[in-house]
């Protein structure tokens, strides 16, 4: 990144050689991402592309096509681009002809919304472009432009190691053009695959590496990725900043991912993409009136984008229309049956609906579209667990768990399947685990201590119960746990047992706070009362003392040191 002119230079030049070519995202990338670099002087600004023979006798054709192609009539600008020779006209031919096919195919799509199965509706274009592709690559007449496309005819008739060669081609012939390096990102699966990729040795590398950690779920590596662009001379792109605040979303640093959105909106107001992410966002931390000012502000801007129906589609479901934000999922695939993001939450909405089936059929196809999509692996695992079949469960809630290794609902979730097919071993490592990278739902130590009590495993589910109380109150949220009070009564038991009269009343006073346990907490109290005046005195075999917090009693309560867990915290 030595040079930002120079960058800047190759940045202007590949935007208007890809509108050109009708690449229209590839050329926007390139635009909004030279925008962020410092304005050139006019003598310093790049020249046109020079036209070679070819091009000046194709340039009527190609003149004409262009036109008809910016309108969408693509069959009719391949009809009038038969037999030009130059690159920039060849490749607006067999562009118009793949995209001709994909709208026929789309159209066909739409009108049955019913099981996207692969083979179903195929693109009819598809088998003869490849064909003809092949033969001039094989002759090496196809630039960076046309590899590409035959990367993505390759991609969509699923020979994926054949289109993964032809897009790291396309890559070092011309490594400015961020479609190829986008298509790449879409096949791999894994960092393994990434380690076995020559990739050209470009600044624009650094794009796609941060790129792809971001989509392996690798952030970490991806926020550092991005900082260095960042410091490297890119700070006032809006590209970097969306990346960055999806990398925050998907670790579920809520706030952090909330305070970029709205940076990045205030910089770039009428932006619709990865607003349906932001819609995510507001939806998980319910808040209504922003989701739906978001709703109302995006339906003005467009309203029939596939994010805007995205987010209509959240603010719904938010507010428990789940007919409603189901019909706007639907409108979305109507629109782009490829977008992965409305395919997992249809399910989700199904799955509030009691709707399994058409749920299942949802989440296929978000797996169909994207095999990383945690989401949809994670809601499978969940309609089959309602449907009482645990080892399909296992099975979804395994590939959710290698997605995402440390996201603790993965591993509760596992640990619940693994309860029910009566492997406790298993189980008890899964929320261990499950405690160790960090408890979102504050639920594993309840689960293992309730795990440790059927194995009558006194002890440990004693001190899981501890260890839960202080997590719960460190956090101060105590009113909405109801497990809270399972703890101190099984905590008031186990004191009582062990004859330690102090800590089992604590426990028991804390029992009465509590609607379900106040009944038997009463009721050990006056055990604990009648025992003290029969003179029965409080065991003494205390190896140390291990407190609770100080907030939940005014002397400390001393409890007993309970022998530490003995589990390996690998999981299955």
């Amino acid at each position: 990144f030595s040079d930002l002119r120079e960058i800047k230079k190759q940045l202007l030049s590949v935007a208007e050689r890809s509108r050109e070519r009708g690449l229209q995202h590839s050329g926007k990338w390139a635009a909004e991402l030279a925008f962020a670099l410092e304005p050139l002087p006019l003598s310093e600004l790049p020249p046109p592309p020079a036209l070679t023979e070819e091009d000046a006798r194709d340039l009527d054709a190609y003149t004409l096509a262009k036109s008809y192609f910016d309108l969408k009539e693509y069959d009719r600008a391949a009809y009038f681009l038969r037999g030009c020779k130059s690159q920039k006209a060849y490749f607006l031919y067999m562009y118009s002809r793949y995209l001709s096919g994909e709208k026929k195919k789309d159209d066909e799509t739409v009108d049955s919304l019913g099981p996207l199965e692969k083979g179903q509706v195929k693109n009819e274009a598809l088998r003869e472009l490849r064909v003809e592709l092949s033969k001039k690559h094989k002759a090496r007449e196809l630039d960076g432009f046309g590899l590409y496309l035959y990367g993505v005819v390759l991609r969509k008739l699923d020979l994926v190691k054949e289109a993964i060669d032809v897009f790291v081609e396309a890559a070092h012939v011309l490594p400015l053009h961020w479609g190829a390096w986008l298509e790449l990102c879409n096949l791999i699966t894994d960092k393994e695959m990434l380690k076995f990729l020559s990739l050209p040795d470009t600044w624009m590398k650094e794009f796609f590496l941060a790129h792809i950690y971001t989509e392996l779920q690798l952030i970490e590596e991806a926020l550092q990725k991005y900082q260095s662009l960042i410091d490297a001379g890119f700070s006032k792109s809006t590209y970097i900043i969306s990346q960055i605040a999806v990398a925050y979303h998907n670790i579920r640093d809520i706030d952090k991912a909330l305070s970029i959105f709205n940076e990045l909106r205030k910089q770039d107001p009428y932006r619709i993409e990865n607003m349906d992410t932001f819609s995510n966002l507001l939806y998980v931390r319910s808040m209504k009136p922003e989701l739906s000012y978001l709703a109302h502000n995006l339906c003005e801007i467009d309203k029939y984008r596939v994010e805007t129906c995205c987010v209509i589609g959240n603010y719904y479901s938010l507010r428990s229309q789940h007919e409603k934000a189901a019909l706007y999922f639907q409108r979305a695939l109507k629109l782009n049956p490829r977008y992965l993001g409305a395919w997992t939450l249809m399910g989700h909405e199904y799955m509030e609906m009691k709707n399994t089936s058409a749920a299942i059929q949802a989440y296929r196809h978000a797996i169909e579209v994207n095999k990383r999509d945690y989401r949809a692996w994670y809601g499978l695992g969940q309609t089959y667990e309602i449907l009482k079949m645990p080892f399909y469960c296992l099975y979804y809630y395994r590939r959710a768990h290698q997605l995402r290794p440390n996201d603790s609902r993965m591993l509760v979730a596992l640990g619940e399947c693994y309860e029910k097919l009566n492997q406790l071993v298993e189980a008890k490592k899964c929320y261990w685990r499950a405690y160790a990278v960090g408890d979102v739902e504050k639920m594993a130590l309840v689960k293992l201590a309730k795990l440790h009590e059927q194995l009558n495993e006194s002890e440990q589910a004693a001190q899981c119960y501890i260890k839960y109380i202080q997590d719960i109150y460190s956090c101060g949220e105590v009113v909405e746990h109801l497990e809270v009070s399972t703890a101190f009564r099984y905590l008031a038991q186990y004191y009582f047992k062990c004859k330690l009269w102090d800590e089992a009343s604590a426990c028991a006073q804390k029992c009465c706070a509590f609607n379900d346990t106040r009944e038997e907490g009463k009721a050990l109290l006056r055990q604990i009362l009648q025992l003290r005046n029969q003179g029965e005195t409080s065991s003494t075999d205390v190896a140390a003392p291990f407190f609770l917090p100080a907030s939940l009693s005014a002397n400390n309560t001393p409890t007993r040191r309970v022998s530490p867990l003995n589990l390996s915290s690998v999981t299955p």
